[in-house]
């Protein structure tokens, strides 16, 4: 059983795939339009389209013999919420690095005088 934030950062891990969201931030696309930029088969694009649209990240739509392809953001919400914990972590831990270096220039500022 895999939950669905790890579905998503699996689907996130790959250049292509990244590449085809923020494509799909510009708009619909169908799988001729989202393949066009890539040197490889749309076989190939279909199968990121596939992992994609099982992490959530996309929808594909049905119009005549047209499937595009949307973008659905509602998963990297749930990633940026996640990450959200340790963007604070970080942020405490340069805080704290800013005021050890201000505390080490600190004589350095008293012997100048």
């Amino acid at each position: 059983m895999t939950d669905r934030l790890s579905e998503v950062f699996a689907a996130l891990a790959d250049p292509t795939r990244r590449a085809i969201l923020a494509r799909l931030t510009e708009g619909e696309a169908s799988v001729n339009e989202l393949a066009a930029p890539f040197p490889v088969s749309l076989q190939a694009i279909s199968k990121h389209l596939k992992v994609l649209e099982r992490a959530g990240l996309i929808v594909r739509g049905r119009d005549a013999q047209w499937r595009p392809c949307r973008l659905d953001p509602e998963p990297l919400r749930e990633v940026a919420t996640w990450m959200e914990q340790y963007r604070r972590f970080w942020d405490e831990r340069y805080a704290t690095l800013d005021t050890y270096l201000r505390d080490l220039q600190a004589p350095e500022k008293e012997t100048d005088r």
